[in-house]
């Protein structure tokens, strides 16, 4: 297992998992902005660090693209397409994974479902996973709580947005630091 129990910014990959516009209109609210709006810190924080960034999408045909607010800042990046929970059972998936970025900084939905089900696999392909608490969800908040303690057991770092960009950029100093503590206000 890797030593470093922060996110290092030349190690992390960052992958949002299946933000997607119908599956969004089934969480609670409240969560659900929550998760956007930590998602869009994350995406925006990686951008400007160079970060690599991997999106995905569950059965875009039923539930939707990536959610408008957090695609628009990712115009570039082509979401995986797939149909397995777990997103390491996607060959296209798997081949996007840097493989020099031993860290993969894991948020999106459902908690307990396609964000678990990677989680554990990545632990058992041998990355560093953190899971970013506040941007993940689930519909039942009582699922969630038992998938962050089951990915917490399984040996994932469990996190938070503000920690990961802070340790991603280690000093408050420079351009990147003012603008990402902007976006944090």
């Amino acid at each position: 297992m890797n030593a470093h129990l922060k996110a290092d910014v030349t190690l992390s990959q960052f992958v949002m998992i299946d933000v997607q516009s119908r599956l969004a209109t089934v969480m609670p609210t409240d969560a659900m902005q929550a998760v956007i709006k930590n998602c869009s810190i994350l995406l925006q924080t990686a951008g400007m660090l160079g970060v690599p960034v991997l999106l995905t999408e569950q059965y875009p045909k039923g539930l939707g693209h990536t959610v408008p607010e957090l695609s628009v800042l990712v115009p570039h990046i082509h979401p995986v397409e797939k149909t397995v929970f777990s997103c390491m059972a996607e060959a296209r998936f798997s081949r996007q994974l840097t493989r020099d970025h031993s860290q993969i900084v894991l948020a999106g939905m459902e908690s307990h479902i396609c964000i678990l089900q990677t989680a554990l696999d990545l632990i058992a392909a041998g990355k560093q996973v953190f899971v970013v608490e506040d941007a993940v969800v689930s519909r039942n908040l009582a699922n969630k709580a038992n998938a962050i303690a089951r990915m917490r057991g399984a040996g994932c770092i469990i996190t938070n947005t503000e920690s990961v960009v802070f340790e991603w950029l280690g000093a408050a100093e420079g351009e990147v630091f003012k603008a990402v503590s902007k976006l944090i206000r």
